[in-house]
């Protein structure tokens, strides 16, 4: 990922929260790589709710999150799964 891209993230999610706090992810992969997503996630309950055509599905989690660095750790991890946007 791009250390601008990261520094400006930062900055924006440390502007917002006040840490420790409730964070909220939100992805859309291609159908069948849900689990990827959850396996970043492995004792935390999801959300999935799959797109009209059944091409898509978002899963959203949220979850107590200790500082933006960790937020940001997440988002690193999650960008090494094929075909995933972050929302």
């Amino acid at each position: 990922m791009d250390t601008k891209w990261i520094t400006s993230f930062r900055k924006k999610l440390d502007d917002h929260y006040s840490w420790p706090s409730l964070y909220m992810f939100k992805f859309i992969v291609p159908t069948g790589k849900e689990d990827e997503v959850k396996r970043l996630f492995p004792r935390h309950a999801t959300r999935e709710k799959v797109s009209q055509k059944g091409n898509y599905t978002s899963v959203t989690i949220q979850m107590m999150m200790p500082s933006s660095d960790a937020v940001i750790e997440v988002y690193v991890k999650a960008s090494h799964i094929e075909g995933i946007v972050a929302l």
